[in-house]
């Protein structure tokens, strides 16, 4: 029999765990030819979500939870997740039922007898978001899809359930700074996707400020994409030109450069370009700056209902 691994990102999911936790065991129920077991990872909650999942993994033996020892981030909580499986097949979900737990029983059937490596749910549309915010998120989509050369388009997300094999390639990838997303992209395999419309959360809110999906948005496009750098390249040329040229033409046409005010224009602009390209690369040296401490990725406080971790699998996480 085939073992499903569902794994669980959870930070302060008190009021949406109990309602998720009932409607995925009612869906995988259905599932025939397969078990499943729970991975909650509790990505440093300061809410009652570690008793929740303390409850939990004693009430039902298929489910099992890591604390972290403060939030680590999604990123993390998904590889110590899937680092911590044992199953044949993996899926990731969120614990608010934006991930409809009814699809599981579609996604194992594709996976087993349809020869994909992976299916994954693509969200059809934005219900419950904010105008700004899906506007946003469509831009960034469009964005890091053309300068990545990856398929990360907008709607396809974390829901998906994977093989073995793909999930054995993503955890060969330890960089430090995560994006799931283009990792996903990137190891490959055949995926199927799955459309399904978007729903509001059961209970609770939602974690992602409009700051925090900024530097989301921009670990994922330094992480998958040199073009930020060679832009700078680009830009500084076009402006030496724009300059030169700016000040050939106003000799030729006025007989003067307008004094002072022009050159005060010209050296704040090119200054502030300066500025703006030179914080850029700074952002690539520090991504490498962290990647060579050689840091875990995710540092575990407690553990329950779990073997100890193979040799293979524990250079990405240290226990307190």
């Amino acid at each position: 029999m085939d073992k499903i691994s569902i794994i669980v990102p959870c930070y302060n999911e008190e009021k949406a765990l109990p309602g998720f936790y009932r409607e995925t065991a009612d869906a995988v129920k259905d599932i025939e030819g397969a078990e499943c077991e729970f991975i909650f990872v509790d990505d440093g909650s300061q809410d009652h979500t570690p008793d929740i999942l303390e409850s939990l993994s004693c009430m039902d033996d298929r489910c099992r939870y890591i604390s972290f020892s403060r939030n680590f981030g999604k990123e993390a909580a998904m590889y110590a997740g899937l680092q911590n499986s044992s199953g044949d097949y993996c899926v990731f979900m969120d614990a608010d039922l934006q991930h409809p737990p009814k699809l599981l029983k579609e996604m194992y059937r594709v996976v087993k007898t349809e020869g994909y490596d992976c299916c994954a749910g693509l969200r059809e549309d934005r219900t419950g978001e904010s105008k700004m915010r899906s506007l946003l998120s469509r831009a960034f989509y469009k964005i890091i899809k053309r300068i990545c050369n990856l398929d990360m388009g907008d709607g396809k997300g974390d829901f998906r359930m994977m093989s073995r094999t793909m999930a054995d390639s993503i955890l060969e990838l330890r960089e430090y700074n995560r994006y799931m997303k283009g990792i996903f992209s990137f190891v490959g395999f055949d995926t199927k996707w799955i459309p399904f419309h978007n729903v509001e959360r059961t209970a609770g809110e939602t974690k992602w400020s409009f700051r925090s999906l900024m530097h989301y948005a921009v670990d994922g496009i330094l992480s998958f994409s040199s073009a930020p750098a060679t832009m700078a390249g680009t830009a500084g040329a076009v402006l030496i030109l724009a300059a030169v040229l700016t000040a050939v033409c106003t000799a030729l046409f006025s007989g003067s450069l307008n004094g002072i005010t022009l050159l005060i224009c010209l050296v704040l602009l090119l200054n502030g370009i300066q500025m703006f390209f030179i914080s850029v690369l700074g952002q690539y040296v520090s991504k490498d700056y962290m990647e060579s401490k050689k840091r875990p990725i995710y540092i575990v406080k407690k553990k329950r209902g779990f073997s100890e971790l193979s040799g293979e699998h524990q250079a990405g996480c240290r226990a307190v």
